[in-house]
Formats: structure tokens, sequence, C-alpha cells
């Protein structure tokens, strides 16, 4: 069975479970801290993934960095897994985790990417116009690139819209090479 199809069933537990409890929440949290600490941490990665340490020793490591800072129910889950021999497939099952909560959630990702940063102004109207058309609240992450000179590229979900100065440019470009080429015949 693949790695993300074992973490997607985990995940479902563990969302399952934390829903019927009430701490649904929280346990988000937990993931969510998870996830930071193993994307900021290689070392942590690692360890995680190598089969030469043995599980009881990456249970001392998780106890260590997480006890009391997240739920007992999301400590119990580390255990339950890191007892199966599968603690390498955590990463995956904190981000399978992400996305079912946000499908339960009524949530969509958004990513813009622009030239300068939006205004508050326009941010909210782009959040408003982008919940409306999915129907579905909007979590909408920002990210800068000067190389698009001037406008957007929206991405949601699957589409992907491309508004940007840099795209215009490169489909001028294009389209003078076509029309050159035709010339030559």
């Amino acid at each position: 069975m693949s790695e993300l199809r074992v973490a997607s069933r985990y995940a479902k537990s563990l969302i399952e479970l934390a829903a019927e409890k009430g701490i649904l929440e929280q346990v988000h949290d937990d993931m969510k801290l998870f996830s930071n600490t193993i994307s900021q941490n290689r070392d942590f990665q690692m360890l995680l993934r190598n089969p030469i340490v043995k599980s009881d020793k990456k249970m001392a490591v998780l106890n260590s960095v997480f006890k009391g800072k997240v739920q007992e129910m999301t400590l119990a889950f580390f255990t339950i897994v890191t007892r199966k021999n599968r603690e390498a497939i955590l990463e995956f099952v904190a981000t399978e985790f992400e996305k079912q909560y946000n499908l339960m959630k009524g949530i969509q990702r958004a990513s813009v990417t622009s030239a300068a940063p939006l205004s508050p102004a326009l941010r909210q109207q782009l959040g408003e116009r982008l919940a409306n058309e999915t129907g579905k609240t909007i979590q909408l992450e920002e990210m800068i690139d000067p190389s698009l000179i001037g406008g957007f590229v929206l991405r949601v979900g699957d589409r992907q819209i491309d508004s940007s100065v840099k795209n215009s440019l490169r489909k001028l470009k294009n389209n003078f090479k076509d029309n050159s080429y035709i010339n030559k015949l």
C-alpha cells in the first residue's frame, strides 16, 4: 500500500476521533506544530525516516519534543504509529490531516503571487470574490515575485489565473515569433 494511502487512512482515523472527542481544533494545532517542526528541522525529518534507528528511540525523541506541548491523544497517536513501525509516514499524515480538516471545515486554500505586496483592501476583495465563487472559506497565501513585473498569478485548487505582465510579454513574444515564421513562407 502506498505511503500516501496509508497516511490518508491514519489521518482520517485521527480526525474522526478528535472530532468525536471534541478536541479537533487542538489536534489540528498539534498537527500544524508537527508539520512546522519537521519542515524546519531536517535532522528530525531524517531521524523519523531512518530505518536503522529503533522505534523506541524515535518515540523517545517524539516524547521529548512534543510532550506537554500537544494533546495526550496526539501523543498517543504518535505512539501507536511508532509501535507499528510507520513513523516515517507521520510527515505525510500531518499533510493529509490538514487536507481532510480543510475539506471538513469547507476551507479552500488559494495562493496569490504578485510583484508587490497586496494592499489590505485588495486582499480582502480578492478573498471575498473567491469565497463567492467557490462557496468556501478562503485561506489566502501570499507570495512576492518581483520578476512578474506587475499583475498577479492566482492558484485555487487545480486552476491557475496568470494576469502578470511577465506572462503577457511572453505571449506577445511568442506571437511575434509565430508571425515572423509565417511571413518567411
